[in-house]
């Protein structure tokens, strides 16, 4: 082919490529983050963790136990457990010849698991990642892939006890966690189904209107017998009876008042359901909580598992819309957004039978924290203070030239005796820069090694904070990472020479 022939073809070709839109048709990879997840940054990771430690502190307080389950189970295993929310499981595509779903919470994992290992008594713990084709809202910390924070305890035992620790615990966790004013509401299943009952539900509508019920704490009144009435098909006198049970609050002292209730009292279910009702109080008050508990007729909690009492924390307050892309900043309220629950759960008796061939029962009770709500206000709360994000002890420095070796050897001791140390990955850094690191990352302790110290057999030990140089005595790293340090050093061939310096504290500045 000839150099004209080429020339020929390439215009052709370039003709082409300008016909069928050249790059411009190319589809823009577009960078981020998929629908309903995010990132964490290390001062954001730091938090979660300050709030996984109180959580995980309260659960084995409570004398509680952890495991682990997959991350996807057997669709079969997921599907006709939520009710309505059953449309909001991710499914996966077939892999070797089954049929898989993500884990859309810890419980009904814990249900399977407890059949499948005919485990009878357990109290345990789980906090692990769950995931739900919901639409998110992330200016309150409601997403598609979420951390949950589940406490359980499974096993035959007398009525409420259980029930009313799994309260204390949630009152305990919110409490410590210093999120503001708080309220639990607790039902009843069985006091739903029996004021469905009373009011006029037909029984197969009873899971259905009780969803609707549930979405009391987003939507008024009038949008929920709206839905009830227009969408699945009731009454309006039905629904009118509905509303006037669903707006009663209170204590012991109601659930004492529709015992008389001339309906109500004619339900055995709900009969039974009021009875512990009340001796459920009568515990809750031994554990003193009883001022953040409030009896609320309009709680339902969608779940298809609940068979007993359910309970839901919210918080009181509102918030600063939580934010960290432009998309979300143009979706963010102003004013603020409602954040709604942080913390539900309740008593699931037949769960763990669904799974055994023989229908055994294992009653069980339990609470989820949600977590990522309670990030959310965590994040506002620390967006103005300086968080640490290392847990580093001391800075291991130089104050001249080619001291790199000395520098290595020491740091190397202080690791090998358990003390947390860093060095600056450069052969000769400035005295200034390294002490500038420390002041960022909050390093409260510096060790400077020089030439007159390498002569002297001496590390001079600075407290950044105060400056003081650590002199000869028993303190300066607080209790316990004295010996551990004067070990390090002695390896080192060196001595030191300490006084006691007060040390920072390692959290925030």
């Amino acid at each position: 082919m000839t150099l004209s022939q080429i020339d020929e073809e390439v215009a052709k070709l370039l003709q082409l490529k300008a016909q069928l839109g050249g790059d411009e048709g190319k589809h823009a990879f577009v960078l981020k983050t998929a629908k309903g997840t995010r990132d964490y940054n290390p001062k954001q990771m730091a938090i979660r963790e300050k709030v996984f430690n109180i959580i995980i502190s309260c659960f084995k307080r409570h004398g509680a136990e952890t495991i682990d389950t997959p991350v996807f189970e057997l669709k079969e295993t997921l599907t006709g457990k939520y009710g309505e929310d059953s449309k909001l499981i991710y499914d996966l595509k077939d892999q070797g010849g089954e049929l898989l779903s993500l884990r859309y919470d810890l419980t009904v994992p814990f249900a399977r698991y407890l059949a499948m290992n005919k485990i009878t008594n357990i109290k345990r713990y789980h906090i692990a990642k769950v995931y739900r084709r919901d639409n998110p809202a992330m200016t309150r910390g409601r997403y598609r892939e979420f951390y949950q924070c589940d406490f359980d305890i499974a096993g035959q035992y007398d009525a409420m006890i259980a029930d009313a620790e799994c309260l204390k615990i949630v009152y305990e966790i919110l409490n410590e966690l210093d999120l503001g004013d708080f309220r639990i509401k607790v039902n009843d299943r069985r006091i739903l189904d029996g004021m469905f009952a009373v009011c006029g539900v037909p029984d197969e509508k009873f899971r259905t209107i009780c969803s609707t019920v549930d979405k009391l704490d987003k939507m008024a009144w009038e949008d929920v017998k709206k839905e009830m009435v227009n969408e699945k098909g009731l009454s309006e006198d039905v629904g009118d009876r509905i509303g006037e049970y669903v707006s009663m609050q209170g204590g012991q002292d109601l659930a004492e008042r529709l015992l008389q209730d001339r309906k109500l009292s004619q339900n055995k279910q709900a009969c039974a359901g009021l009875t512990d009702m009340k001796l459920l109080f009568s515990y809750l008050e031994l554990f003193q909580v009883t001022d953040k508990v409030v009896f609320d007729l309009s709680l339902a909690r969608g779940l298809d598992y609940y068979t007993g009492v359910i309970y839901e924390a919210i918080l009181s307050q509102t918030i600063p819309a939580l934010v960290s892309t432009p998309a979300e900043q143009n979706g963010a309220d102003e004013a603020g957004v409602n954040v709604g629950s942080v913390a539900g759960g309740g008593r699931y008796d037949g769960l763990v039978g669904m799974f055994d061939p023989k229908g055994r029962k294992v009653p069980c009770v339990g609470v989820s924290i949600g977590i990522e709500r309670i990030f959310s206000i965590m994040e506002q709360k620390a967006s103005s203070e300086k968080v640490r994000t290392t847990e580093t002890q001391v800075l291991v420095a130089s104050a001249q030239k080619n001291l790199l070796e000395e520098r290595l050897k020491l740091t190397n001791a202080l690791w090998n005796e358990g003390i947390k140390a860093e060095v600056l990955y450069k052969k000769n850094p400035k005295l200034l820069s390294q002490l500038q690191h420390c002041e960022e990352t909050g390093i409260p302790l510096v060790a400077i090694l020089g030439e007159q110290e390498l002569k002297d057999g001496v590390v001079k030990l600075r407290n950044v904070v105060s400056r003081e140089e650590v002199g000869r005595g028993d303190g300066g790293f607080g209790e316990g990472i004295q010996s551990r340090w004067s070990k390090a050093v002695r390896s080192c061939r060196f001595s030191v020479l300490l006084r006691t310096v007060r040390q920072p504290p390692s959290g925030r500045r």
